[in-house]
């Protein structure tokens, strides 16, 4: 039998090119400022799915994200790659969720989804490193959860079978499944595009942007129903407006800085025992080491 499995996405903003507007007087991320990418662990986890569904014949990939509506651009990324479907929680209630009332809002989505098998998500989203979103959806929906990922073995007899990477070492662990995988960055990383599925996917839309389009638009979804992206909002999701959105988030980010390294003084030593063994006792004297 096939299995179905729920991957966890985020569009997150580049990290990499952080300015002066990256906040907003909140305290929020101004995401607009920002370019938007799809989270890197959360292509690893993606891989892993897809992998599932090679080895499985009849499973099927869901993705889903909550954010804005410009972060459809990760379910079509996603099916672009090899994911059946995907569902956008898009609201303005959600708005400013920290990871709490993150992991509650996709907590009720998955209640609504219903059946599934396996929910892997990345170990954590580049924009806050928190790693909690996985974990926090694993205790509210009540299943176990494996974190640390780094390859699926098997999901089979109501088994995931699976590799951990840890600090000292690896681990090889089963979990009773539905559960919750989150995968690392040392796992294999997502297979590129399939140009067949670019060509059958490259107009899937949500309905908010369909609406949004030109007068001369021809909406494909009523020919082709696997081109419309699910719009779910917190009515979709019956879940509790009060444990949504700022409401609902207890961290607050008072500040971020772009932090840029400077070297105010720079040393070279040669490749041979003597420089490196009076660097090291001058490390110890100093108290840099030891």
């Amino acid at each position: 039998m096939g299995l179905k499995i729920i991957v966890l996405a985020k569009q997150v903003p580049d990290t990499r090119n952080v300015g002066k507007d990256a906040m907003k007087a909140d305290g929020t991320v101004n995401r607009a400022a920002l370019p938007a990418i799809f989270n890197p662990e959360d292509l690893n986890a993606l891989e892993q799915a897809l992998r599932i569904k090679d080895k499985y014949p009849g499973s099927t990939v869901t993705l889903l994200t909550m954010g804005p509506g410009r972060a459809a651009d990760v379910i079509r990324e996603g099916l672009f790659r090899g994911a059946d479907d995907g569902v956008l929680l898009t609201d303005r209630a959600f708005a400013g969720s920290d990871t709490l009332a993150t992991s509650y809002a996709i907590s009720c989505a998955v209640r609504k989804i219903k059946k599934f098998d396996l929910i892997i998500a990345g170990r954590q989203a580049i924009d806050g490193d928190t790693a909690q979103v996985g974990p926090q959806v694993a205790e509210k929906l009540g299943i176990p959860q494996v974190t640390y990922g780094e390859e699926i073995y098997s999901a089979e007899k109501g088994k995931v079978s699976m590799k951990r990477r840890l600090e000292r070492g690896v681990e090889t662990v089963e979990c009773p499944m539905p559960s919750v995988v989150t995968i690392n960055s040392s796992a294999a990383p997502c297979r590129p595009r399939n140009a067949k599925l670019v060509m059958k996917y490259k107009h899937a839309q949500t309905i908010t942007e369909r609406q949004n389009q030109s007068e001369d638009y021809i909406d494909l979804t009523q020919d082709r129903p696997y081109l419309n992206i699910p719009e779910w909002s917190v009515a979709d999701i019956e879940s509790d407006h009060e444990m949504l959105g700022l409401s609902g988030s207890p961290t607050k980010v008072k500040k971020i800085e772009n932090v840029v390294f400077q070297a105010k003084e720079a040393r070279h030593i040669q490749a041979n025992d003597e420089d490196i063994e009076e660097l090291v006792k001058e490390l110890i004297a100093n108290h840099t080491i030891g």
